[in-house]
């Protein structure tokens, strides 16, 4: 699976999150929220052990990702992209004064839904490369997380691998049953084309066999 773990906040409170794994991923993130330096908008990501996470702070609201590093850095970014509008499309101005977790109820499902798309359908890398957005992400650095967090303050990363690997497994299947999908269609299409052809020809030997206008008497 790509994408694993995400929150949206304000500064550093955090307002929603979602966790597609059991993992510590949250009390990371927290950490990360607390000491990324400045104010100002930025595009960073930080790498521990095999998995990154990617962060994208735009007008003071902060998004936040946990992904494999093979998801690479586009789908994560384009993923941050997306919750960024969406939230802030639906809450406007009330992002300024919300509580801790004031939209989690409601968003949790959104981020649910957002890193099931982006984990696993081919089509949000794509969608994303033809739009264009993310030109920027090519010049963002994955630096390693000591250089944002003390070493005495880093947690060890713990991800429960099962719940990854059944999460391969869906998308495994899922691609299966698509490509289930594509050879059907193209068996039919195959088919159709077959009928198509053979009725040609049928009609070309009856037409030459009756002489071309004599066709209709020689049907009879």
């Amino acid at each position: 699976m790509g994408i694993l773990y995400a929150l949206v906040a304000r500064g550093t409170v955090v307002l929603a999150e979602f966790s597609a794994t059991s993992s510590n991923a949250n009390t990371i993130a927290k950490q990360i929220l607390d000491k990324i330096p400045g104010t100002n908008d930025t595009h960073v990501s930080y790498s521990q052990d095999r998995y990154i996470f990617h962060v994208k702070r735009t007008d003071g609201l902060t998004v936040l990702c946990m992904a494999d590093d093979n998801a690479g850095r586009r789908v994560p970014f384009a993923f941050l992209e997306e919750i960024h509008q969406r939230f802030v499309r639906t809450y406007g101005r009330a992002v300024l004064s919300a509580q801790p977790y004031g939209m989690n109820d409601e968003f949790s499902r959104v981020l649910n839904q957002q890193i099931e798309y982006f984990s696993n359908d081919p089509n949000a890398d794509r969608i994303h490369r033809l739009k264009g957005e993310m030109s920027q992400v090519r010049n963002v650095m994955i630096e390693n997380i000591d250089k944002v967090l003390d070493r005495g303050d880093r947690l060890e990363l713990l991800v429960d691998k099962t719940a990854n690997m059944q999460g391969n497994t869906f998308r495994f299947r899922k691609q299966a049953r698509r490509f289930r999908s594509t050879v059907w269609w193209r068996n039919v299409k195959l088919t159709i084309a077959l009928i198509v052809i053979l009725l040609v020809i049928v009609y070309v030997v009856l037409a030459f066999v009756c002489h071309g206008p004599a066709l209709p008497s020689c049907l009879k």
